[in-house]
């Protein structure tokens, strides 16, 4: 099927942004994105309710959030306008006391503006119709967040940049990589190909791909993430705010008319086509119902996606250190469309051999976790 300097193994937004950023960088390398779904994007990416919140993650994370902002306030021709204004709302359940002062802290931590809000700013807000009095009596806002249209992000990088483009082949699961006379030799149900370096940006499958490779597990743990779209009365504002649970039990925004309710769960799972579980379902309804006034009327439909995390929660990128021409983009966690046009650009400068601009030794595959 062909013969490239870098075959990326997953096609989602992690192989995506990676594989923009290098021809953006090295516009004449050939790069082949190999997907193993019918169309990028199938599984994590394209189930999403991504919104850009730079505390989101973690001090950890912060940094690559941070150096994404430019990108998304001003994107690249091919992209159009990707971000749309949400402030975020922490608040804190009766039975968590001390709730938002850890959040406080955890902001300081990564240098994340926030405010204080009291119980008449709280009232005050969209939201304050909707929260039961003692759920509504402080809470922190953070002004810089917004929606992220996530099918314009993925759709931009996978166009390419100044006319080079990645080669996009589908229904293309790797079955056997083999490394010859320094290149890999990747089979798959569409065809075999050539790399000198081939790019483990399989997400959830990140380990079976290192497995393939002759590597080393890095424990990346796929995490199931719920959420339901709920019709409600009344009908929630349209400029509700991201409302986050401090203790990190569900969190809620508006869509069209409805809301989107996630239990914020984290369930270990294996990597397959996952479906949302029942019980999580209505364990969620049962918490917003219980946190504020308003009243469910149906569940109109949810999904789930898999969130995969190494066991340090931090990325894994970089080459493998122990397998020669593998280089590791996977563990982004909840985290990967936010921080993708960093990301991507990061792990291109390790993969061309430059010097990056932000500090990518937290992050290397090599790091003990």
């Amino acid at each position: 099927m062909g013969d490239y300097d870098v075959a990326i193994i997953g096609a989602g937004i992690a192989g995506a942004s990676l594989a923009w950023s290098l021809l953006k960088a090295a516009p004449s390398l050939r790069v082949a994105l190999i997907e193993m779904e019918a169309r990028p994007g199938y599984h994590t990416t394209g189930r999403s309710a991504a919104f850009w919140v730079e505390s989101y993650g973690g001090p950890a994370i912060v940094p690559l959030s941070r150096a994404s902002r430019g990108f998304f306030g001003a994107p690249p021709a091919g992209f159009g306008p990707l971000l749309a204004p949400r402030p975020g709302l922490t608040i804190e359940a009766p039975d968590d006391p001390g709730g938002l002062e850890r959040m406080a802290a955890e902001f300081d931590v990564g240098g994340v503006a926030y405010r204080w809000l009291n119980a008449a700013e709280m009232a005050a807000l969209p939201s304050g119709p909707m929260l039961r009095p003692e759920w509504n009596r402080r809470g922190l806002v953070e002004d810089d967040c917004h929606d992220i249209d996530v099918a314009a992000l993925h759709q931009g990088y996978l166009r390419g940049v100044d006319g080079a483009r990645p080669t996009l082949i589908t229904d293309a699961e790797v079955t056997r990589l083999e490394r010859r006379s320094g290149r890999w030799h990747i089979a798959t149900p569409a065809g075999d190909l050539v790399a000198t370096t081939i790019v483990n940006a399989a997400g959830a499958w990140a380990d079976k791909v290192a497995a393939l490779a002759g590597a080393a597990p890095r424990g990346v743990q796929p995490l199931r993430r719920t959420m339901a779209v709920l019709r409600l009365d009344p009908p929630p504002p349209a400029d509700l705010m991201v409302v986050m649970d401090a203790a990190g039990r569900f969190y809620f925004k508006p869509d069209g008319g409805r809301l989107w309710l996630s239990p914020h769960d984290e369930t270990p799972d294996v990597a397959h086509d996952v479906r949302p579980d029942e019980l999580d379902l209505a364990m969620v309804i049962d918490r917003f119902e219980k946190a504020t006034t308003v009243k469910v009327l149906r569940l109109e439909s949810s999904w789930a996606g898999l969130r995969s995390f190494a066991p340090d929660r931090v990325p894994v990128f970089g080459f493998d250190g122990a397998v020669d021409g593998l280089f590791w983009c996977a563990g982004q966690g909840g985290f990967g469309i936010q921080t993708a046009p960093a990301a991507g650009e990061l792990c291109a400068a390790l993969l061309l051999g430059v010097t990056p601009l932000l500090d990518p030794v937290p992050y290397l595959a090599t790091r003990v976790v």
